[in-house]
């Protein structure tokens, strides 16, 4: 069978494809903007934070692929991926309400641990829901327009951050206590998630409504082969084995990308908290309202990486994606390497501003060269799956060893930054190994 190219498509065609992102990226800066303050207000000791994010990675590499290699095999009237997105959505809604009420389902160690399993649960939930929109996209989009199409789900994630890291801030603003009573998250934070639970839910049934997955016969107009030979079971070593060579090399740039991210995630709201409250105490108020700037410290992060995303493509075509990807981390590691040294609430916008340009480029470039490398080959739903390993596995990486590191840094939190700077400055070297075309 003549594989056809597939058709150009409409802004409004990319646009729908990915909208529900906005929504699961709501989900997601709540969860990363908010979990070490959560387990910090129940009772957890700085040392043992990390613990917290290792789970959530773990599932997260274990259930994307598994995904992957179902959704490829799925061919039903509701789509290809689509069933996964649903299903994904209605679970993270319901974990969403759970998790800031984690602590006053138990006390002390018990509420730490029903804390850790409902948020288990959520990051699986939303990497279910998260996949199928990056599958859509190596499904549907030719290689011209998958620049743009991952160039528009960067800046709804980015939009949707914007929302969710500023939720907290806006529920604690319009009159919702901030005060922690017995070890419970002030109702600003409990409000904040069950807001965003219903954005995300609303999110996604646009998205199911305006997007047609291409039936069998008219996918492998466009890929080669039928639909039997795209569910042909094959092993995932022998898929790896046989993975191109640039897959392996952008996995070890977003290895260490990855890791400097999950350093912020966790040490951040201790950080600021001693650095500009004088507070390290996670029951007083300075802690808390610390915790409600970071959102919004965290939103500007968001929109700098939306400004960055729009200069990246000129950058690109003008200088070559190589040196789009490096120069962005490069940005990111001055800001991580900044923040110590920062003592003002206002002025945290500016560190923050230019990790935001790392964040817009571990977006959009990683899986721009990946799916290019991939084109033309069956099982790329599953590929990607396993590509989220490069996000799950550093993740993990870093929440083994969070405790361990931040004791030899002398257990100031503050210090957490300047490991994520060099981090980054690993994964510069890591992207002069990617081989492009120019």
């Amino acid at each position: 069978m003549e594989v056809k190219q597939k058709p150009d498509l409409s802004f409004w065609g990319l646009f729908n494809l990915s909208f529900g992102f906005f929504g699961v990226q709501i989900a997601y800066a709540l969860q990363s903007g908010n979990i070490s303050r959560i387990f910090s207000t129940i009772g957890a000791d700085p040392k043992s934070l990390s613990f917290f994010w290792i789970l959530p990675p773990l599932m997260g590499m274990i259930v994307q692929p598994i995904v992957g290699v179902l959704s490829d095999k799925t061919w039903c009237r509701f789509g290809r991926r689509i069933p996964y997105l649903i299903v994904g959505a209605l679970v993270a809604i319901l974990v969403m309400c759970l998790l800031p009420n984690s602590g006053g389902l138990g006390t002390g160690n018990t509420a730490l641990i029903i804390g850790a399993v409902i948020l288990m649960f959520l990051d699986t939930s939303l990497n279910m829901a998260m996949q199928p929109f990056k599958m859509m996209v190596g499904d549907v989009v030719n290689e011209k327009q998958k620049g743009t199409a991952y160039a528009i789900q960067s800046f709804l994630c980015n939009l949707g951050q914007v929302v969710g890291f500023a939720l907290p801030f806006l529920m604690s603003y319009i009159g919702f206590s901030d005060t922690v009573e017995n070890h419970q998250v002030p109702m600003s934070l409990k409000m904040a998630f069950y807001i965003g639970a219903a954005i995300l839910i609303i999110c996604v049934i646009y998205t199911c409504v305006n997007v047609k997955e291409m039936p069998p016969k008219e996918y492998a107009m466009y890929h080669g082969g039928n639909e039997a030979e795209e569910e042909e079971s094959v092993g995932i070593i022998k898929l790896l084995k046989d993975a191109p060579g640039n897959y392996w090399r952008v996995f070890a740039v977003q290895f260490f990308c990855w890791a400097a991210f999950q350093f912020m995630w966790i040490y951040s709201n201790g950080t600021i908290a001693d650095t500009v409250w004088n507070s390290t105490d996670p029951t007083s108020g300075d802690y808390q309202i610390a915790g409600n700037w970071l959102g919004i410290v965290l939103a500007g992060q968001a929109v700098a990486s939306v400004i960055w995303a729009s200069f990246l493509p000129a950058i690109e075509h003008k200088f070559g994606l190589k040196f789009a990807y490096a120069l962005s981390i490069a940005i990111g590691a001055v800001g991580f390497a900044v923040i110590p040294f920062v003592h003002s609430q206002y002025m945290l916008f500016l560190p923050y501003a230019l990790i935001g340009c790392t964040w817009a480029a571990m977006l959009a470039l990683p899986f721009t060269i990946v799916t290019n490398a991939l084109e033309g080959r069956p099982h790329m739903g599953t590929y990607l799956g396993l590509f989220n390993c490069a996000i799950c596995f550093p993740q993990i990486v870093a929440g083994l060893c969070g405790g361990l590191i931040l004791g030899l840094v002398g257990e100031v939190q503050s210090n957490m930054m300047f490991v994520a700077a060099v981090s980054l400055v690993l994964g510069i070297f890591s992207v002069s190994v990617i081989k492009t075309k120019q």
